[in-house]
């Protein structure tokens, strides 16, 4: 962990605190988590296989107004017998991306309930949650505000940062604008903390 501080890059002004941001991609197996992450790192799909550990990259991402900023996103395995090991992945995490296969209906109790978990564990309290509903290309896919609603995101703690946004790995519609507002949160939680630490 402590090279890490070498690679702060040079070129990152508007960062003034942190050298990348720490994002984790989780999700059911088979919800396009890994295609999400090629289609962002390489500007195209991939066919992929499931990930039967981790896979992870540092992506150069526009955010707004022409700035870049450097993400490193931990790509995690869906599996039943894997979700356990997404606590490890996730602590000091920046921002969640929990990915949902939208087309895929019969399994939306499940994805809630490990969405649920996830955030409500203790290392995990406050941390913004991009929910990605992925496949749109897909017919029959549920829409973000439906999705929204299945999960029911509104149950989560009221210290979490929150957002829905319909995508396709496919063409990587989506993408964008879900991860400028994940970083959006990423900075409104790091200036409230911030903030609070002042008025102690």
């Amino acid at each position: 962990m402590g090279n890490q501080l070498t690679e702060i890059a040079p070129t990152t002004p508007f960062l003034p605190n942190f050298q990348s941001l720490h994002i984790v991609v989780i999700g059911l197996d088979s919800a396009g988590k890994t295609s999400l992450l090629y289609r962002l790192k390489l500007q195209e799909f991939v066919e992929t296989i499931p990930t039967k550990g981790f896979n992870m990259e540092r992506i150069k991402v526009p955010m707004g107004n022409s700035k870049s900023t450097m993400l490193q996103v931990w790509d995690v395995g869906g599996q039943d017998k894997l979700r356990p090991l997404w606590k490890s992945y996730t602590r000091r995490t920046d921002g969640l991306v929990f990915v949902v296969d939208a087309a895929e209906t019969e399994r939306m109790e499940e994805a809630k309930v490990e969405l649920n978990r996830i955030t409500r564990s203790a290392e995990n309290q406050g941390v913004p949650v991009l929910v990605l509903a992925n496949k749109q290309d897909r017919i029959g896919a549920m829409s973000a505000s439906e999705l929204e609603k299945v999960l029911a995101l509104h149950e989560l703690s009221s210290s979490t940062l929150h957002h829905t946004q319909g995508c396709s790995a496919l063409d990587g519609q989506g993408l964008q604008p879900g991860l400028e507002k994940l970083y959006e949160m990423i900075l409104k939680r790091k200036k409230m903390l911030r903030h609070s630490k002042k008025k102690r």
